[in-house]
């Protein structure tokens, strides 16, 4: 495939704020099969993998390509829920990775070129969906997953990433889920670097005067306790919505870079 002008150019869309996130419009439907397309499927190759996700019988009745087998893709994948687009996306990373894994790569560095220049919160990353957000969003929990994996702390490491497992889960994301899993990674270093397992993460802070400066502490201590009670002993009425889980991610990834610099670790 010759690349377009704009790519040889270096010429690029600016990424949109994220306003999209549990819905699959219409373009980002279409622009999957135009990207499939691309990387070098036809309509007879994909129509099986879109059949196989949502698990259609593919039309016996159509058997030219064009417009008949591309028309019954269009149908499908316009017809289906939301959620049923990104697993689509999977499959067809899937796929490629099967039968022709050299394009793989491609294929996931355009599905995620359109998902940043049209505003949409999703990434694909190894062959999953997973949650985007921010750039500091995304920067903090990436560096946090990369200083606890290089300081030993693979507990803390699996914990963030079960946050954001929790965080992409689709249709409804686990909320409380989330925010148990980044508290948890939390408490996991702050216990490591004070030496006491038993310790909960207020105990630490508060048995530590060293380890966070004030006023600087209270604010994890405050974080500690909205965890406590959003994601561990929930009350009737007081559900935490999704902007308020993904904020507790990014704080948490966010303490546990600082605890680990702070505590001079020396990393592998």
């Amino acid at each position: 495939m010759v690349e377009s002008f704009s790519k040889r150019h270096g010429f690029k869309l600016p990424e949109k704020e994220i306003t999209i996130r549990y819905e699959a419009p219409e373009e980002l439907r279409e622009a999957i099969i135009s990207i499939a397309y691309d990387i070098g499927y036809s309509p007879k190759t994909l129509r099986p993998v879109i059949c196989k996700i949502l698990r259609k019988r593919p039309d016996p009745n159509n058997w030219s390509e064009y417009p008949n087998i591309d028309g019954e893709i269009h149908d499908l994948i316009h017809g289906c829920e939301w959620f049923q687009v990104y697993d689509i996306i999977e499959g067809i990373y899937q796929d490629i990775y099967n039968r022709f894994n050299f394009r793989v790569a491609d294929f996931e560095k355009e599905i995620n070129i359109y998902f940043k220049t049209e505003g949409i919160g999703w990434q694909l990353v190894d062959g999953r969906v997973e949650i985007r957000g921010s750039e500091s969003f995304e920067e903090s929990v990436k560096q946090a997953v990369q200083l606890s994996e290089a300081a030993s702390y693979r507990t803390a490491s699996n914990e963030i990433h079960e946050a954001l497992t929790d965080l992409s889960r689709r249709p409804n994301p686990d909320i409380t889920g989330a925010i148990q899993h980044s508290m948890a990674a939390l408490e996991c270093i702050a216990r490591e670097i004070s030496m006491d397992q038993k310790a909960t993460l207020g105990e630490v802070i508060k048995n530590n005067p060293d380890l966070v400066p004030e006023p600087l502490d209270q604010s994890i201590e405050k974080a500690w306790g909205f965890a406590s009670e959003m994601g561990r002993h929930l009350r009737e009425g007081r559900e935490p919505n999704y902007e308020e889980a993904e904020l507790m991610v990014g704080l948490c990834a966010t303490f546990c870079i600082y605890l680990i610099k702070k505590s001079g670790i020396e990393i592998s």
